[in-house]
């Protein structure tokens, strides 16, 4: 779910936040706790109550907010810590979690600010990080077992996104218990010969460090040691920046372990005795010894057939590989010196040497012997016994191969071009019948998709025809029942309600009688007025459709005819013929609106504006009348369609209508219609040329 980056926010104490987090920190509320990937951002200390906002991400390991924005509201205590078993820990389910559990020291060490801890627990290694004070003695926590509390973390592989191992961060040293020192000085133990590290003692425990003596025959320095005494050798691993020349007699300390099945003393610390330097000499061994499992660890001496060689890259150092082949078995020799390198790379093919160094065997679980190796020091650690002759077999069957080989070629390319020449030919006859016969039908798919594309351009016209056509029926017949709704029916209306007055009137009093039969018969002239204006509305289309601001200003003169207003017509841009809908439609909306300023707005002017734009047409129609508030105007549910039968209009021609009115300031009635591409046939006419009509005379309309 979090890979779906959702929005979040939490509240939340901040558990962790480790200077080399660059600002990252975890946070946890009373559910659980979260990384926020707050990269350079402030560093937010332990106990802070913090707001988180920001996006979930899937993380390189759990779940994480990335993105985010913290805002500090106050303090608070840190969440009490959840006591997990080592087996919790290492599946990785308590990242960010606030943990405890307890271990036992195996190294401690300041690593710039901080002290990093090595913890081991049931077999299992991870790594706490705390802050300390500038004084404080890592050392003295070596051996003890403690109790840590503080927030899971992980160490991962990126680019696979699997878990490697898991840290902890302790907040303060508070959290850092220690609940069993260790008892003794492990220097002041018995020393344990070398040889019987890994046999039989009752007080043996993998869980305390032990006491070793002996003399120091090979030293990578941080990282491996070998020491040997009257009995045997044992590989020693310890990070420890203390280097020993060949000779020195060093005690150690450390933590008995196994690694392929052979002993190995872990997190040893050393110290050098006061005993003289000791001139160390390799031991020569057999190969048989060595499958029987022995001298492990020691410094022997080896005789063998080189039979290859390699050089392998590094930083500062090369290694270079000799493998060697002795009397039943294949071995190499590792060299790590870069002087050992030139000289090691002189050494001819086939040479019998002599090697000396630290011998690391591999055995199974049965203890017998998969492979050994021999670590050299440097160039003096071999020695060229037997030089091969020149000839040997190995460059007579060289010589031969080369031979063969040549032969072979030869044969092969007389055969191989002869059968390439017989294949073109045949490969350029059928390409060339293939290409014919590709033109051919290229030529036919051609014709097929010219006619095919003609059949559809004509189906689309006249398909985008006929839905014009339709639309343009539709919103005519809509408009003509709005008007007939508003006018003829309203008009019937109050002629049947005036003649059954004269009915109720003609016995009692035939005067009044008389009078209400006068307005029926005005009402009737109306009526006959309204009929003919709608008849005339649906022939004018055809006699204005070349003219539409012609049109508009006869329109505004017929609705007008009889009243004291004036009206002014404006023009903008170059007039041009638009599609037929549009046309009709503006000219609809313009009657319209004429029309209700006539009934409604008892305005004095109107002014109209045209605009011909390149991409749209806009008709703007604003009156001086009394204006109305357009929440309260009144609609269908009233009888009342005529803005509604505008906006209409408009929406099926995907236009914008506007409409703005203020009480005794007047009204605004704005549509613009988007055209689908710039006409280009203009119609006569004058850019930015004013019309004006007013015409001013009694009204002699029965309702005046």
């Amino acid at each position: 779910m979090a890979s779906r980056s959702f929005k979040v926010s939490v509240t939340g104490v901040v558990t962790a936040s480790d200077p080399t987090l660059k600002g990252r920190f975890f946070v946890q509320d009373s559910s659980g706790g979260v990384f926020v990937d707050n990269v350079n951002g402030r560093r937010h200390e332990a106990g802070e109550l913090v707001e988180v906002s920001g996006i979930t991400y899937a993380g390189a390991y759990a779940p994480t907010i990335t993105a985010p924005s913290v805002r500090t509201i106050g303090t608070a205590p840190l969440p009490p810590a959840k006591h997990v078993s080592i087996e919790q820990l290492m599946s990785g389910t308590e990242d960010s979690q606030r943990i405890e559990i307890s271990g036992v020291v195996r190294d401690a060490r300041v690593d710039g600010s901080r002290l990093s801890i090595d913890l081991a627990a049931g077999g299992y290694r991870f790594r706490a990080y705390a802050t300390i004070p500038a004084d404080y003695q890592p050392q003295k926590l070596v051996g003890s077992q403690v109790r840590v509390r503080g927030t899971a973390a992980e160490a991962h592989n990126r680019s696979l996104r699997q878990l490697i191992n898991v840290e902890i961060y302790i907040p303060n040293l508070a959290d850092l218990i220690v609940e069993k020192p260790e008892p003794i000085n492990p220097f002041d133990k018995p020393v344990i010969p070398l040889n019987n590290l890994a046999q039989y003692r009752r007080d043996n425990s993998l869980g305390q460090r032990v006491h070793v003596r002996g003399v120091v025959t090979f030293q990578k320095t941080g990282d491996n040691m070998f020491l040997q005494d009257a009995v045997g050798g044992l590989q020693v691993k310890s990070r420890q920046l203390v280097f020993f020349s060949s000779g020195d007699v060093v005690e150690a300390v450390g933590y008995p372990s196994f690694e392929n099945y052979l002993p190995v003393l872990q997190d040893a610390v050393f110290r050098k005795t006061q005993d003289p330097r000791v001139r160390v000499k390799p031991k020569p061994v057999s190969i048989e010894e060595l499958q029987n499992g022995l001298h492990h660890a020691e410094y022997v001496s080896l005789t063998g057939k080189l039979i290859e060689r390699t050089v392998r890259q590094g930083r500062r150092l090369n290694t270079t590989t000799l493998v060697l082949q002795g009397t039943n078995v294949t071995f190499t020799a590792e060299a790590d010196d870069g002087q050992g390198q030139l000289e090691l790379g002189t050494i001819p093919i086939s040479s019998v040497v002599e090697v000396s160094g630290i011998c690391l065997t591999e055995i199974d679980s049965d203890g017998k012997l998969r492979s050994f190796r021999i670590l050299m020091q440097g160039p003096e650690d071999f020695r060229i016994i037997q030089k091969p002759s020149w000839l040997t077999p190995q460059r007579l069957l060289i010589g031969f191969a080369i031979v063969c080989s040549v032969l072979i070629v030869f044969v092969s390319w007389t055969v191989m071009v002869s059968r390439k020449n017989l294949v073109l030919n045949v490969l350029i006859r059928e390409r060339d019948k293939a290409q014919i016969a590709l033109q051919q039908a290229n030529d036919q798919l051609e014709e097929r998709v010219r006619a095919r594309t003609e059949q559809l351009e004509f189906q689309v016209t006249a398909r985008k025809e006929s839905e014009l056509q339709f639309k343009a029926v539709l919103g005519e017949r809509t408009r003509l029942a709005q008007e007939l709704h508003d006018t003829v029916e309203q008009t019937l209306t109050g002629i049947a309600l005036q003649l059954d007055i004269a009915a109720k009137l003609y016995a009692q009093n035939p005067t009044d009688a008389l009078s209400h039969l006068e307005l029926a018969r005005n009402l009737m002239f109306r009526s006959q007025m309204e009929v003919r204006q709608s008849v005339w509305d649906l022939r004018c289309l055809v006699q204005e459709q070349f003219d539409l601001s012609s049109a508009l200003l006869e329109r505004a003169r017929q609705v007008t005819s009889g009243t004291s207003i004036h009206v002014d017509l404006k023009i903008k841009g170059q007039v041009r013929a638009l599609p037929e809908v549009v046309e009709e439609n503006i000219l609809r909306i313009g009657q319209e609106a004429l029309t209700n300023v006539v009934k409604h707005a008892r305005a004095t002017s109107v002014n109209i504006h045209l605009e011909f734009e390149p991409q749209q047409v806009v008709l703007r129609i604003q009156d001086n009348g009394h204006g109305f508030v357009p929440q309260n105007a009144v609609g269908p549910r009233e009888g009342h369609f005529g803005l509604l039968g505008m906006s209409e209009r408009i929406k099926r021609l995907g236009g914008q209508f506007n409409l703005v009115s203020v009480p005794d300031k007047g009204t605004t009635v704005q549509v613009a219609i988007q055209l689908d591409q710039p006409q280009e046939t203009l119609l006569p006419g004058i850019v930015d040329q004013q019309y004006s009509h007013e015409e001013t005379r009694e009204d002699t309309h029965p309702d005046s």
